[in-house]
């Protein structure tokens, strides 16, 4: 943080609290929550979702540091736990700032050896939330392991290349907010119900180091668990294109390990990716953070066969949907089409009414004409009758 910065903001003391809500995340929790508390966060509110791969004993391990409560219901209801743990933030905690977190995030200062608490303390709280990117790591793949020191690039390719890759895009950035009863937060954190007033001042940015693929172990199970979820409750509607949805479906085929494979450079493309500053390395974690397992590397016939079949597979994905979005485009194109014609055919139908309407009135008119003549004629007869 810089001595300007500094000088133009003044220290204030907060609470910072954390919320998680995990499941089955036994290979990085720990370390994720060690390091989080060195961040200084004072409260952390963990929800566990069921783990059975002995998540529940290690965040039983850290006792009375951590606030665990069990939701033991698989139906993808983020949305409602992380909401309740952040409105209790506030409410029983008294809150001052509240980072919804999930396992495979480490949260950090953008700038130095700040803390978290020491970033925090000086944010305005007028700010009420503000958004945090979110950088994914990537570096070699394993079959297991948790990875941190493996695993030591920001990932900064462009988006057309994770798309080649058949990733959708990077991680979207999250929201931090102040304590707040009324508080509501969207599936994935990435969104809340406050406004952000003003901007985050120079030197007191904050990002998140993301590892979602830390393993083919903990990736393949996180893709079955969260598909199963999603297919669970009907009340959850994902778009094909969600980044879940779309490695559930590889899933099922039989295709993800190969998609798991080629998302991470292989030793040509992290050289050219490191010379044009494409991969940054980033051991900020590498370097505190211990890795709860020890890595196992992929089989090379695991890695022969992702390097071979997975850009062939990610290739005719992408011309899947970009035909598909093609027909939909023209689909919705037709229907343009229709709605015009339809409002074409109102605006006629409008037209024949209001001319039939005028052919009524002269209709009326016309049938009066002979009683008028009638009338008239029979007055000029009476007319002659007085004369006479």
């Amino acid at each position: 943080m810089s001595d300007h910065s500094k000088a133009h903001t003044k220290a204030i003391p907060v609470r910072l609290a954390m919320t998680l809500m995990v499941r089955d995340e036994a290979d990085v929790i720990g370390s994720m929550i060690e390091h989080s508390l060195a961040q200084g966060v004072d409260t952390l509110i963990v929800t566990d979702n069921g783990s059975l791969d002995g998540t529940v004993e290690i965040l039983e391990s850290f006792g009375d540091a951590i606030d665990l409560r069990h939701d033991p219901v698989q139906r993808k209801q983020q949305f409602s736990v992380v909401t309740g743990m952040a409105r209790d933030a506030a409410t029983q905690y008294g809150a001052d700032w509240v980072i919804n977190a999930d396992a495979d995030e480490f949260w950090l200062p953008t700038a130095g050896g700040a803390t978290l608490r020491e970033v925090f303390e000086l944010l305005p709280r007028e700010l009420a939330t503000f958004r945090v990117d979110v950088v994914d790591m990537t570096g070699a793949p394993a079959q297991r392991g948790t990875g941190l020191q493996r695993l030591v690039y920001r990932d900064t390719r462009p988006v057309e290349r994770l798309n080649e890759l058949g990733i959708h895009a990077h991680s979207t950035p999250d929201a931090v907010h102040v304590g707040s009863a009324e508080i509501e937060v969207a599936q994935g954190n990435h969104f809340v119900n406050l406004e952000q007033n003003g901007e985050v001042p120079n030197g007191l940015g904050v990002e998140v180091l993301h590892f979602p693929w830390r393993s083919w172990e903990q990736f393949e199970g996180k893709v079955a668990k969260a598909g199963q979820a999603y297919a669970a409750n009907p009340e959850l509607q994902p778009s094909p294109n969600h980044h879940g949805m779309r490695e559930y479906y590889r899933w099922l085929a039989g295709a993800l390990q190969a998609y798991y494979v080629i998302r991470h450079p292989d030793a040509e493309e992290l050289a050219a990716g490191i010379r044009d500053g494409v991969f940054v390395e980033e051991t900020r974690i590498a370097s505190t953070v211990p890795s709860a397992v020890p890595d196992v590397p992929l089989s090379d016939d695991a890695l022969i066969a992702g390097r071979r079949f997975g850009p062939v597979l990610a290739a005719s994905e992408a011309q899947s949907i970009g035909e598909l979005r093609a027909k939909d485009a023209r689909i919705a194109e037709l229907l343009r089409n229709v709605d015009e014609g339809k409002q074409r055919i109102d605006g006629l139908i409008d037209e024949v009414r209001e001319a039939g309407d005028r052919i009524g009135a002269l209709q009326l008119e016309l049938n009066m004409l002979p009683t008028r003549r009638i009338k008239r004629a029979a007055g000029r007869v009476v007319d002659r009758v007085r004369k006479h």
